[in-house]
């Protein structure tokens, strides 16, 4: 989160040469910042018990999976595009951070859904 956060603060700050990939960049980053902090608050307040109607490993499943592809593509936009200005390359360089971020915690969510789902059921 501090990575996404830093990234968007980097690009926000910076002078654009090309509004189209740093606009996308934000709106990349804010959208997995809130989705993030949407699943987090579904974990604090403990909303998963009362809605039982929806797969939530399934549902973080997705939203890393989708917000981890949207993110390298956005990183490497941000990054071609970058004109070798500091705030920029170091938005997408964070970008990058995040991503590699949000891969782990892809295989963490995993790990802890699935893999600890079908052990328990075996013992």
């Amino acid at each position: 989160q501090i990575s996404l956060l830093v990234g968007f603060i980097s690009v926000n700050t910076s002078p654009w040469t090309d509004y189209s990939a740093y606009s996308y960049f934000q709106i990349v980053t804010m959208c997995d910042l809130v989705m993030i902090l949407f699943f987090y608050i579904i974990h604090i307040f403990r909303i998963y018990k009362k809605l039982t109607c929806v797969s939530w490993p399934l549902a973080e499943f997705l939203h890393y999976l989708i917000g981890t592809i949207l993110l390298l593509i956005a990183s490497i936009v941000a990054a071609s595009r970058s004109y070798n200005l500091n705030g920029l390359v170091a938005g997408a360089t964070f970008g990058f951070l995040a991503t590699i971020l949000c891969v782990l915690s892809i295989w963490s969510s995993y790990k802890v859904s699935c893999i600890t789902q079908s052990t328990s059921k075996y013992h």
